[in-house]
């Protein structure tokens, strides 16, 4: 492989293409925070520092994934896919594992530092937000995919908690009691960026299951199987949609949320192959792409629905 420029190399450990969910997800919460703002002030600045600190938080646990991977020697038997097995940066010898272990550090430290922020102005609950979004950082590729808790404590902290934190930081004073800042809507509209953020992870997991499992790993895929866990994961997509669906008509969300169901056909098209094709990895990509299609499409609508229904 020709080394490609430094800035290809970075972005290829970062894992570039994925990164736009982290925007999504804050653009959910800033969505919420201008229907629900009780000043009627959108602060830009506020909403520019959690997109930048969203991001970096994700760039962090990408890149002590790839220094943990590249210890581990897992990424020296993982066959790469467009959305699994690594970057092979750091096998090819493009960078140093100390300079991916800086980044890593780095990019976690600058979350904090804006994290500490918005606790300080907006609320004290955002310190439990970051504690729970560090450790998972710091211990989710050494610890929590060993101990079947990877793909819940990703949904949570890389989904329901950033919609959530997010909201929290435009909206809230530190005189609110936590009981009043967030409204029954915005709780349980983060629910379903939880379950596809676990989702996206999940299906990921199939092609390097049995590498993983090898390198002490023992995420959901390895403990009941690719038959089980395409069914797991078949059924996280309809409890996804199910939320969706039952939202409005509860009379808790606006009908206009129903622009999240437009990826539902795609979504049953990957539950199906996901089913079909478990065990063939290669079968299984069309899959995994129509399933970072769902992730980001709904998450995307979500937050379209909202702007459009407060026209």
């Amino acid at each position: 492989m020709s080394k490609p420029n430094n800035t290809k190399i970075w972005l290829a450990q970062a894992r570039a293409n994925f990164l736009i969910l982290a925007v999504l997800l804050v653009a959910i919460g800033l969505a919420y925070a201008a229907k629900y703002n009780p000043t009627g002030d959108f602060n830009v600045l506020h909403a520019i520092l959690l997109v930048l600190g969203v991001v970096s938080a994700h760039v962090s646990v990408n890149m002590f994934n790839e220094y943990s991977d590249f210890h581990s020697k897992i990424d020296f038997k993982t066959v790469q896919t467009p959305f699994s097995g690594g970057s092979k940066m750091l096998i090819e010898g493009f960078t140093k594992p100390k300079s991916v272990l800086a980044a890593a550090i780095g990019t976690l430290l600058f979350s904090l530092f804006i994290g500490i922020y918005f606790s300080i102005v907006s609320h004290w609950s955002i310190m439990i937000f970051i504690l729970i979004g560090g450790l998972t950082i710091l211990f989710y590729t050494n610890f929590l995919a060993k101990v079947l808790m990877g793909e819940i404590l990703a949904g949570l902290t890389l989904g329901s908690m950033v919609v959530l934190g997010t909201y929290i930081a435009m909206v809230a004073n530190p005189s609110m009691t936590f009981g009043e800042m967030i409204p029954r809507e915005v709780w349980l509209i983060s629910i379903p960026p939880g379950i596809l953020t676990s989702l996206l992870l999940l299906l990921n997991e199939f092609p390097d299951a049995e590498v993983d499992k090898i390198g002490g790993r023992n995420h959901l895929v390895i403990r009941f199987g690719k038959k089980t866990a395409a069914y797991i994961y078949a059924f996280g997509l309809l409890a996804t949609f199910g939320t969706i669906v039952i939202l409005p008509i509860a009379g808790i969300s606006s009908y206009w949320l129903y622009l999240a169901l437009l990826p539902l056909p795609i979504a049953f098209k990957a539950g199906m192959t996901a089913i079909k094709y478990g065990d063939d990895n290669q079968k299984l990509i069309p899959s995994m792409g129509m399933n970072v299609m769902v992730v980001l499409g709904t998450d995307l609508l979500v937050a379209v629905s909202v702007l459009i229904g407060m026209i």
